[in-house]
């Protein structure tokens, strides 16, 4: 019986390939999905003492724009609302960085640092 992949599965799926992606170049994760009433981020990530705050975007193609083209002001102001709970919560006090890993297809992830 085949059964059709949900989008959370999806994206979970691509979010493990941007993880591993970003271990490899050499930063550590802290947390993934954090969630509070403001939004979630996706993967928060150290890079050598800063909090990197990492969206993962993913497009099956860029038909209907890109998926780094998918990070709208909107998104943009989501995150970083969600980022603002997260400093308070857990009481962070280093600099912090927004990234963000965009894949299309089957491409390798395109990696944004200092995206906004």
């Amino acid at each position: 019986m085949h059964t059709k992949v949900t989008t959370i599965e999806k994206g979970n799926l691509y979010e493990e390939r941007a993880l591993s992606f970003l271990l490899q170049q050499g930063q550590v994760l802290v947390e993934r999905n954090y969630r509070c009433k403001w939004g979630e981020l996706d993967l928060l990530m150290d890079d050598k003492g800063v909090l990197v705050v990492v969206e993962v975007r993913y497009r099956k193609n860029d038909r209907y724009g890109s998926a780094l083209e998918s990070v709208t002001s909107t998104k943009q102001a989501r995150i970083i609302a969600a980022t603002k709970h997260y400093i308070v919560a857990k009481k962070i006090d280093q600099p912090i960085r927004f990234d963000v890993v965009a894949i299309t297809g089957d491409t390798s992830p395109q990696w944004v640092k200092n995206a906004f």
